[in-house]
């Protein structure tokens, strides 16, 4: 785990806000909802059915399922990390909720689950920190019913506007150098997070049987003005607790005097400039 990030738990409550100023914090948290109201329309949940929501992080997915239900199905928040699961079992308590739920610790490519009983499966960005995404596609259609959907969301992180293109290179000592290797881990294959776009994860739904592998691109735009502290934080925060940030990524290819240099410079460079910023990303909704 980074020593940025103790945990999961950590990461999804604070640092992936990190370097946001509040107005964009709260702007970030209405499209997670948003996107989370788009993948429950998707999977059309019915009462007394068995959802389970995959890498439920915080339950963003489980307890908007538990709410549609009222309680009257059941709703599985299952993650690899045990302290995600007991930040999701202290809100059950404080809600006072004592059935229509289970806890379920494994990791998306085991899925402690027999064959067939799960109705709906969700996910939000978590095939993202998955390296070979075939066997946990695969796992999620081993464990839904016939008829059952597989419904999620992933961002695109490979199409993300890259640093070498919102600075210049006349301010950017070495410039050329660090296009050619930011471009090279943005593309790299054994790399999680950037190893995958639509066309990948439809062969993926398809080899793993899927009758109706349906992926949906949706283009993300963004534009606001870089503040103080901000790029620091893009490049010392981790994408997740236990992948290396931007600043360590650099450092396998340069020094560390060399690649503090070059984040001095575009903080520098950014620093009161508008920016704007795109990203694609994809809403999954399969059926078995």
């Amino acid at each position: 785990m980074s020593e940025i990030c103790a945990n999961w738990t950590a990461w999804l409550k604070k640092n992936r806000f990190a370097g946001q100023t509040p107005e964009m914090v709260e702007q970030t948290t209405r499209w997670l909802e948003a996107v989370r109201d788009v993948i429950l329309v998707y999977a059309d949940i019915k009462p007394y059915e068995t959802v389970l929501d995959i890498g439920t992080g915080t339950g963003l997915l489980a307890f908007k399922a538990l709410e549609q239900q009222d309680c009257s199905g059941k709703v599985i928040f299952s993650d690899k990390f045990q302290d995600c699961l007991d930040d999701c079992k202290r809100i059950i308590d404080e809600l006072g909720l004592l059935h229509g739920y289970e806890f379920l610790l494994c990791p998306c490519e085991h899925i402690a689950l027999p064959d067939a009983t799960v109705d709906k499966a969700l996910m939000r960005s978590v095939l993202v920190h998955i390296a070979n995404k075939q066997p946990a596609i695969s796992e999620i259609y081993r464990v839904l019913k016939p008829g059952g959907k597989y419904c999620a969301f992933e961002p695109i992180i490979r199409s993300n506007t890259r640093y070498w293109e919102i600075t210049h290179p006349t301010f950017i000592s070495k410039y050329q150098d660090f296009k050619k290797v930011e471009n090279e881990l943005m593309e790299n294959p054994l790399d999680s997070l950037c190893n995958f776009d639509e066309n990948t994860l439809k062969t993926n739904l398809e080899i793993a049987g899927f009758s109706v592998p349906e992926v949906k691109v949706q283009q993300i735009n963004s534009k606001y003005v870089v503040q103080p502290n901000m790029v620091e934080a893009w490049f010392k925060n981790p994408p997740s607790p236990d992948q290396p940030s931007t600043r360590e990524r650099f450092m396998k290819y340069f020094d560390e005097a060399t690649v503090d240099k070059y984040i001095q410079e575009v903080d520098n460079y950014l620093v009161g400039r508008e920016i704007q910023l795109r990203s694609n990303a994809v809403f999954i909704n399969a059926t078995k």
